[in-house]
């Protein structure tokens, strides 16, 4: 299996019950225009492993990578990243292994990378009331907040800063220094800062709410505030 032209790749920590659904849900038009579903499993303790080797019988484009502890949603990213840029790829896609991005997106998010984006980010805002889709009033009203800060302290004009459906050029991949940030979920958060410190193209595709149980083991208030250390971070020039 090569990586040459775009992969998909799913960071997955336990994902059993709900991976398959998800690799399933991808569209049968989406398929030729990846050369790699690669499955980053983060030190799963529930199966999740055999479950993607034996679903890679089927969809043969599958990749398994194992992490043999868990080491966190950054550290499955530069996983993939690293051997993403050894095998050549023009561009990659995230797709997250719970369920929580609608897998028949992949194809609008990979879009703007071909009109020259460098980086893609799916965006709730552009796509209507986040909380229709079951986001809790803390998280929404912490999120509008947070991305009008990011907004005043970066320069830029995004309307989301916090999704986990995200899209990267190859460009992207060698401009931005991923190996130096952390290994959590603010990983995403400084990915757009390096894209900024870049000077890279950043676009956004509309994309549904969907939260609710089961769906993110992120907690809003220590996700919030290492969001703010990232900012000050930016603002004194060591990111």
């Amino acid at each position: 299996m090569t990586g040459n032209g775009t992969i998909c790749y799913m960071p997955a920590y336990n994902a059993a019950r709900l991976l398959e659904g998800v690799v399933r849900a991808i569209p049968e038009e989406v398929w030729p225009s990846l050369s790699t579903l690669l499955v980053v499993d983060d030190g799963s303790t529930d199966g999740t492993a055999g479950l993607v080797e034996s679903l890679s019988g089927e969809f043969p484009r599958i990749v398994l990578l194992k992490h043999s502890v868990n080491s966190g949603y950054g550290a499955a990213q530069k996983t993939a990243f690293d051997w993403a840029r050894r095998n050549g790829c023009t561009a990659v896609v995230m797709l997250h292994s719970d369920g929580q991005y609608p897998p028949a997106l992949l194809g609008d998010m990979i879009a703007p990378l071909s009109r020259g984006a460098d980086v893609v980010g799916g965006s709730r805002t552009l796509y209507g009331d986040m909380r229709r889709g079951g986001m809790s009033p803390a998280r929404y009203y912490g999120t509008i907040w947070l991305n009008a800060l990011e907004n005043a302290v970066l320069g830029q004009k995004l309307t989301s800063y916090h999704s986990g459906y995200k899209a990267y050029s190859a460009r992207a991949l060698e401009s931005i220094p991923y190996a130096k940030y952390s290994n959590t979920f603010n990983f995403d958060s400084e990915m757009l800062v390096g894209a900024v410190r870049a000077r890279l193209s950043i676009a956004e595709v509309p994309i549904p709410t969907i939260h609710g149980k089961g769906y993110s083991s992120l907690r809003p208030i220590p996700y919030g505030l290492s969001v703010l250390r990232t900012l000050v971070r930016y603002m004194t020039g060591r990111i």
